[in-house]
């Protein structure tokens, strides 16, 4: 499965009836992630706040005009490592300035994610949003 892009996500969703449905959906996107080597799964790329076991890695892509973040990450819960592919979808392959300018709350929330996530699954996407606009800072510092 290729990744989509946020407004085919956006279709997808609408397109799906309830939210069995979407939860489905957003495991197969987590499941469609490359898995982060073991080396990866450090403590340094673990994300603090969530419940889960979160890893992600950002790195710099210095090949075009100007520098872009990307970043790689996986979870031991499948639920919580489809929340990863949607900000893979979302914020991946951005300047830095994108990335810190981007409501992320207000994109998800088009998604209607916010009703069906449990608060300890609402922080840890918080936490892991908060983590990867710091990166973004650093970047464009």
């Amino acid at each position: 499965m290729s990744e989509p892009s946020f407004d085919q996500l956006l279709d997808d969703f609408e397109f799906l009836d309830d939210w069995e449905e979407r939860y489905k959906y957003v495991i197969e996107l987590g499941r469609a992630l490359e898995p982060l080597e073991d080396e990866a799964r450090s403590p340094g790329n673990k994300v603090q706040g969530c419940a889960s076991q979160v890893w992600l890695v950002s790195e710099t892509d210095r090949s075009g005009a100007s520098p872009v973040l990307t970043f790689r990450g996986d979870s031991d819960a499948l639920i919580v490592k489809g929340l990863i592919a949607i900000l893979h979808i979302l914020l991946s392959g951005k300047a830095p300035r994108d990335i810190i300018e981007t409501d992320v709350q207000a994109a998800l929330g088009k998604l209607g994610l916010h009703e069906a996530l449990t608060p300890q699954r609402s922080n840890g996407l918080a936490a892991m949003i908060s983590r990867l606009k710091a990166d973004a800072a650093l970047l464009s510092a």
